[in-house]
């Protein structure tokens, strides 16, 4: 394998790669295992309130000592909308009774952006991980100052090379260039702007052609040849959410774990029926519901989220999985079975393997 980018080995990690921050599902377990091969651990605390993201962040350091990534949502403020909502509600209806509950009367604003969350940001500044990344948008430029000054790199998503250039304006350090096939909440900054879904090779290609910082590549990157793949198209590594999954250390339930199992890890798709921003997951009921001709749009993300995990909640407990956010990429049928370090080890034999072939 060719000279790892600077970025990474200024932060202690030997190899190109990043194990994605995958709210809910990527644990202390995982996150340390990951670093502790060689490659970038992560944590999303963009679900978790204070207290838990303390916990989650104090777990990981205390298994490992090395960098870890802790990952922030930087979305605007939920826009209220009454009849938006209710109507909503009202067509979920159906799922509720086939889940046998009543559906709510209202529904909450369940996470707390982390532009407006001071406490979140006065937490990172204390425990210090060696990278915050942000999903969704970007912080004050006040706040991303003084995480620098605190001796913390950055790294923020980009699904364009719009996004990407205001990503380099502001000083972060890399950009996490996620194409179209990636699994989970698409991480445009503006969902009223057109988005042109690039994929992962021609969004990165047009990044590190037009911008001069590190370009991370993901979405649909499964093994060693994809990542060999991205960094021969400039990428200075790769970030896996989804190959992750199956391994024992994720937070993945068993129904999760059976469908990434099953011939439906070959359908997946980008919606907003579940949470109120696009994201892309296994086809199940909830989505095609909600994807329906005639349905109205969802709720603002992320109070559509809530509906859903009461949805989720309940009829989980049945073992009905068909109202669950089972977020996968375009790759998830190449998805393996296997503990995180395994694969990190796995991941970097089939690059060398790839590099020793040509």
């Amino acid at each position: 394998m060719a000279a790892v980018h600077p970025f990474f080995t200024q932060l202690g990690v030997r190899h190109p790669l990043i194990a994605a921050p995958m709210a809910a599902f990527s644990t202390p377990a995982m996150a340390a295992a990951v670093t502790n091969a060689g490659a970038l651990g992560s944590l999303a605390i963009g679900a978790a309130t204070v207290a838990q993201s303390r916990k989650l962040i104090e777990e990981t350091q205390a298994l490992t000592a090395g960098p870890i990534n802790v990952n922030v949502f930087c979305h605007p403020p939920a826009r209220r909308d009454a009849q938006r909502e209710a109507a909503w509600i009202a067509y979920l209806a159906p799922l509720f009774a086939q889940a046998g509950i009543e559906p709510p009367t209202a529904l909450d604003e369940i996470y707390k952006t982390f532009i407006e969350d001071e406490e979140a940001f006065q937490l990172l500044l204390e425990l210090r991980p060696a990278v915050v990344s942000f999903h969704f948008g970007l912080p004050r430029a006040e706040w991303l100052a003084a995480l620098h000054a605190a001796g913390i790199r950055t790294m923020a998503t980009a699904t364009s090379l719009d996004e990407a250039r205001r990503i380099e304006q502001a000083g972060i350090d890399a950009i996490v260039a996620q194409g179209v096939e990636a699994g989970g909440h698409r991480g445009v900054f503006d969902t009223e702007a057109p988005d042109e879904r690039l994929s992962t090779s021609v969004l990165v290609r047009l990044l590190a052609k037009h911008t001069q910082l590190p370009v991370i590549a993901a979405g649909g990157i499964m093994d060693g040849a994809g990542i060999q793949s991205a960094l021969d198209l400039g990428a200075a590594g790769a970030q896996l959410g989804t190959a992750f999954l199956l391994c024992p250390e994720s937070a993945a339930n068993a129904g999760y774990r059976a469908m990434l199992q099953s011939d439906r890890a070959g359908s997946t798709r980008l919606t907003a029926a579940i949470s109120g921003r696009l994201a892309r997951g296994l086809v199940n009921q909830l989505i095609l519901h909600g994807e329906a001709a005639g349905a109205p749009p969802a709720a603002d993300y992320p109070v559509a989220y809530d509906a859903g995990k009461q949805l989720h909640g309940t009829a989980s407990k049945a073992g009905n999985h068909e109202f669950a956010a089972h977020w996968a990429g375009q790759g998830a049928p190449l998805i393996r079975e296997m503990a995180a370090a395994q694969l990190v080890r796995v991941l970097m034999a089939e690059i060398d393997e790839v590099v020793r072939s040509r």
